[in-house]
């Protein structure tokens, strides 16, 4: 819904007056919860608001204090983002992004309030590879299974991430994860680009939705998490398009062109065409070089183009390559 934590924002993060509380702004009126959060700096900016790193001056704690901005939409917050940040709150769970406080400031934006982590899993990955190293096998197979731990939270729930990306992962110093991002993004289309000089969220979007489909449901964050299964592995992005026919393209080229004896009932969807190249499948070791045989096996039950025969996060975290996942941390 806005930028992530540390997600680039468009240069580097800007301070803001120290001191200044909430609703200390321009036409903002200061006063009430407002007053709790002292923002120290920002963080990011995106199309629906900004955020930043603030002092709970209650608890003397630091917090992500998202700004968003009520002019965004017409008709102010719909219901569906209203129940889903009431989800966050109601059901805590240590892989999804604890969500401390949700208030509206006298000048009428919205505020979310939530833990700040140190970092999020692009930062990491990218440090990793600037480094010139890999993610070590473990620490891939804990992160994933902790992804999947909250997805499968969130889709007990019926809640749809739609956007998951390493930019809304986050991750801290003891090896937690947790998924973030959550609450609002199920009420809104799906921006093409961020606010940034790179196209990010198509790398993670399922074909469905390239596809046009009307309705879709859990197995697009399946998706997306086999995406970033892939990345966390081979330390780059797989299906990295610049567009969404390129998208749709490149993820044809590895797991074969989508057709009726695939995906039945794909040559409906909106922005299906029967003049796609025809790609053969290739085998997925090939791809991943770097993952153990249980990996793959996993890999090919997530990346499946037909969304109705796509694992579930459930059934994922019962399978065999998680036999010796390491204990989450404390």
């Amino acid at each position: 819904l806005v930028a992530p934590l540390g997600s680039a924002g468009g240069g580097p993060p800007a301070a803001v007056a120290a001191g200044g509380a909430v609703g200390g702004g321009a036409g903002e009126g200061g006063g009430g919860q407002a007053e709790r959060y002292q923002k120290i700096e920002k963080l990011g900016e995106g199309t629906y608001g900004v955020v930043y790193k603030a002092k709970d001056r209650e608890t003397n704690t630091i917090v992500a204090l998202k700004k968003v901005r009520m002019d965004a939409w017409d008709e102010g917050v719909p219901a569906t983002a209203i129940r889903e940040i009431s989800v966050l709150k109601e059901v805590p769970h240590p892989n999804i992004v604890q969500l401390h406080d949700v208030f509206v400031s006298f000048g009428g934006n919205l505020y979310l309030v939530f833990e700040l982590l140190d970092r999020d899993l692009k930062q990491y990955m990218d440090s990793v590879r600037d480094s010139g190293g890999r993610m070590a096998p473990e620490l891939v197979k804990s992160y994933l299974h902790q992804m999947l731990r909250g997805t499968d939270e969130c889709h007990k729930h019926r809640v749809i991430h739609r956007d998951l990306k390493p930019q809304n992962i986050l991750i801290d110093r003891k090896g937690n994860l947790k998924l973030a991002d959550f609450g609002l993004a199920r009420a809104y289309s799906i921006p093409l680009r961020v606010y940034t000089h790179e196209v990010v969220t198509l790398w993670y979007r399922s074909p469905e939705i390239l596809l046009g489909a009307a309705y879709y449901s859990t197995p697009v964050d399946i998706w997306s998490i086999g995406c970033i299964f892939v990345e966390m592995v081979n330390g780059r992005a797989l299906f990295a398009g610049d567009s969404e026919i390129d998208e749709l393209h490149k993820i044809f080229q590895v797991l074969g062109t989508a057709n009726e004896t695939v995906w039945p009932g794909v040559g409906a969807l909106p922005d299906y065409s029967d003049k796609f190249p025809n790609w053969p499948a290739r085998p997925l070791h090939t791809v991943v070089p770097g993952l153990s045989a249980d990996g793959l096996d996993l890999l090919s039950r997530m990346l499946v183009l037909n969304p109705t025969k796509r694992i579930t996060a459930a059934d994922a975290m019962r399978h065999p390559y998680f036999r010796d996942v390491a204990a989450p941390p404390s």
